[in-house]
């Protein structure tokens, strides 16, 4: 069975799945994606070239889907040429947010498409508009907003199924579109992120941690509002200054991020830690950027309190690491966190804005650890349960490839939408 991926950070979402795939050898597995992708054993990978593009003369409503018809048709090229191969894909697994899977039907009309629907955006209920200390967007903010989903409203119409990885995302989607969405998460390597008593981690001016200190951790990839850093940040006063032997490890960057650009010549990262610097002993503050998996790990092993905090938008691997690693996570009470987290139960919730909360739940974790153990304990097993790459999501993902492979067989240029194989997870 020939099987193509299309991601512009490949392997990203397909990574537990393509390596799955890549031990059998009934399968020949192809890549297309962009200048960062990756390589994998058994995967060739194509990487195209991105597109110089000047939107300055294009409408500001068109200005997105410019770009992403400027990638598409890089990924014409690398497809047109698999094609000219003989490489032609039984199945196809694409993400449609880069316009990536805009000439997918037309290359291979045959091929069954499956589409990563990661997210559907909207004026309620979700990022915008969440969090009042940021204006809502104009009119003209509105109408961009919808143009966001226009090539994945396109991918939904050329595909057989899409595939969300959790509940709330899946709910994002037009209803009409929800009967052909199945909920399975990618997975999560919970043979890797464990607890480990024994974990050591060193940071860069050689301060040495483990599980018994007390080190509160954060991660999200970049550091911006809408991950909760700054209501994170306004916490940090009363948590040093209540636990004076506590550490902070703040894991981000300053890349693009997902939410609102920071002021030009600034960063989220500057801004927020500059509103209460002057009541910090920075000494205890740790900003590591972006580290390894491997560092991701120790980092979460020898956490005392784990602080993830989102706006109504996508739910972070992160979280759900730290919760395979035995974390307390302490998380926002917002709809993504709590289709994984029951307070009181495998991790605590906090009203996204209530800081001084936020701050008396992390100080409490930090004074006394061991009540909190059955929760850290719960934590994993919720994890292993229902999110364990291995034993949970690629047995599932696997059925429907199952069904790619039948339809490949039948050969029919027109197929039906897929049948459920199995229930959401919840």
């Amino acid at each position: 069975m020939k099987v193509l991926f299309v991601h512009n950070n490949f392997p990203a979402q397909y990574r537990n799945i393509a390596a799955a795939l890549a031990r059998e050898s009934c399968f020949e597995l192809v890549a297309v994606g962009g200048p960062t992708s990756s390589s994998m054993p058994s995967v060739r990978l194509i990487r195209y070239a991105l597109p110089e593009a000047d939107v300055s003369r294009t409408h500001p409503f068109a200005r997105r889907f410019d770009v992403e018809c400027r990638r598409a048709e890089q990924v014409l090229y690398s497809i047109s040429s698999l094609a000219t191969s003989g490489f032609t894909p039984d199945l196809i697994l694409a993400h449609p947010g880069w316009g990536e899977t805009l000439p997918l039907r037309t290359i291979f009309p045959k091929a069954r498409l499956l589409v990563y629907c990661e997210f559907f955006y909207g004026p309620e209920g979700r990022d915008i508009g969440f969090d009042p200390e940021f204006p809502m967007p104009g009119l003209d903010g509105h109408i961009g907003l919808q143009l966001k989903n226009a090539t994945t409203l396109l991918a939904l119409e050329d595909c057989e199924m899409g595939i969300s990885p959790t509940s709330w995302q899946h709910s994002t989607f037009p209803k009409h579109y929800q009967g052909k969405i199945e909920v399975i998460h990618e997975g999560i390597d919970t043979a890797r992120m464990r607890p480990n008593p024994e974990a050591r981690l060193t940071l860069a001016n050689g301060l040495h941690l483990r599980p018994s200190d007390e080190v509160v951790t954060f991660v999200a990839r970049n550091l911006e509002p809408l991950r909760g850093y700054h209501i994170f940040m306004r916490a940090l006063p009363k948590i040093l200054k209540r636990r004076p032997n506590a550490h902070i490890i703040i894991i981000g960057g300053n890349g693009a991020p997902y939410g609102l650009a920071p002021p030009t010549g600034t960063t989220w990262k500057s801004m927020c830690l500059d509103e209460v610097r002057d009541q910090l002993d920075l000494s205890r503050v740790h900003f590591v950027g972006g580290v390894s998996y491997e560092a991701l790990i120790t980092t979460l092993q020898v956490s005392s309190a784990h602080v993830y905090f989102t706006y109504p938008f996508v739910l972070s691997w992160s979280m759900l690491e730290a919760m395979s690693a035995g974390c307390l996570v302490i998380g926002s009470d917002t709809a993504p966190v709590r289709e994984i987290i029951r307070s009181g139960e495998n991790g605590f919730l906090i009203p996204f804005f209530e800081v001084d909360e936020l701050a008396g739940r992390v100080i409490e974790a930090l004074a006394h650890p061991t009540r909190f153990c059955e929760l850290r304990s719960a934590a994993r097993h919720h994890i292993v349960d229902h999110y364990d790459a291995e034993q949970v999501c690629i047995p599932r993902m696997r059925l429907l490839l199952d069904q790619g492979r039948e339809f490949a067989s039948s050969n029919r240029v027109s197929p039906k939408p897929a049948r459920r194989t199995s229930r959401r997870m919840t």
